[in-house]
């Protein structure tokens, strides 16, 4: 699976919201968001089942997403870590930390999940 774009992830939420959605009810569910067309959401809708990232089926059709969203944030830690940190996963927290970007309480789960694994 690829790294999906900032528009598949918007697609792929309103899809893991909902068991099975047409054309209509995600353009409804988006459009306020994202001002798409018709088309435009059709156009990515084809872009991601070519991916394997979405199924269609029936008539009319009816979407329905074929990863899960466990399984997209894997990959997008996974190419995250890759691409700036060369696979230094320690370099990546540091950097969380570092710049702020975790709570006192995150940083506590972290020392906890952290000696829970004995790291």
């Amino acid at each position: 699976m690829n790294r999906l774009t900032d528009s598949e992830w918007k697609v792929m939420e309103a899809l893991w919201s909902g068991e099975g959605r047409t054309l209509g009810s995600l353009l409804e569910a988006l459009a306020p968001e994202t001002g798409w067309s018709r088309t435009t959401l059709h156009t990515y809708l084809t872009r991601m089942t070519a991916k394997e990232l979405v199924t269609a089926e029936g008539s009319p059709r009816r979407y329905r997403a074929a990863a899960t969203r466990e399984e997209c944030a894997r990959r997008q830690r996974q190419d995250l870590l890759e691409r700036v940190y060369r696979g230094a996963a320690g370099q990546l927290v540091a950097a969380f930390v570092a710049d702020g970007g975790l709570t006192a309480q995150e940083r506590d789960e972290l020392r906890r999940l952290l000696d829970e694994m004995e790291v």
